[in-house]
Parts: C-alpha cells; structure tokens; sequence
C-alpha cells in the first residue's frame, strides 16, 4: 500500500509491516496501525514510528539501551500474552523521543517503553508503575558542551 505522508512524502508499506496497537498509543488511542521507518543514516541511533491511518503523525523513535544501559523492567505478564511474546528474542524495546528547538534538550520516555513482538508486528506502549525512571530523561545528558 502506498502512504502518503508529512514528513517523509510517498512511501509503500507492505502489510506484513504494519505494526498494531491493539489500545493504541496513549492520546492516539484512535490511532492502531504503525510501520517503522529506518533512519537512511545508520550512524544514527533515530527512527521513526510512522501512523498508517494518520499521514501526519510520526514518532521519533530510539532504543534505550543505546543511551542507558542500565535500563531493564519486566514486561507485564499480561502484555506478554496480549502480545502473544514466545521468546524474549522476538521483542523489540524502543522509547518515544521528543526533539525540541534545541537539539541538546532531547528527551526519550523510559517510564513508557514500546514493545514490539517482531514475529506477529503486535506492540504496545506499557506504562512502568515505578518512579524508577523518567518520562524526560535526557538522551544526550553524558554529551558535555
């Protein structure tokens, strides 16, 4: 299928891509269907998280371990089922960011993970209960000016 979207003009998903949400994201709970987009420079560590149904949106996507490699939770046992997850190699983590004006104040949501089950392209955005880490951790923090 052919998508026509904001940020990155026409593009084909296949439908074996789609990833679904069955609850959707939070505030986008309307919104279901996702495809991942790669960043065309693999040097860096950014992504995308593209709506199928709404051409507009698309989040910046990352994988925290990149930027925290202390990070770790338990996925919740009935994610895992709703998820229908088999094996822990099937699942891919990644953190919503938010990139403002300046690029130095980036921020990635570690208390809202998105898992994704690679081999059925089912995902959700879980919610950690703990204040363990942050909704704005600062991705560049280690970077000195």
């Amino acid at each position: 299928m052919k998508l026509n979207t904001k940020h990155f003009g026409e593009i084909e998903v296949s439908e074996e891509n789609i990833i679904f949400f069955s609850e959707g994201i939070p505030a986008f709970e309307h919104l279901k269907r996702y495809t991942m987009i790669q960043n065309p420079n693999p040097e860096l560590p950014f992504n995308w998280l593209q709506s199928v149904d709404e051409s507009d949106l698309a989040f910046v996507i990352v994988n925290p371990f990149l930027f925290k490699d202390d990070y770790e939770f338990e996925i919740p046992q009935e994610k895992i089922n709703d998820l229908s997850i088999e094996s822990i190699e099937d699942v891919f983590i990644c953190c919503i960011v938010t990139v403002p004006e300046n690029i130095a104040d980036t921020t990635m949501n570690l208390r809202g993970p998105v898992v994704i089950n690679n081999k059925n392209k089912k995902a959700s955005q879980i919610m950690l209960d703990n204040d363990e880490y942050e909704i704005r951790y600062k991705v560049f923090k280690k970077i000195k000016p």
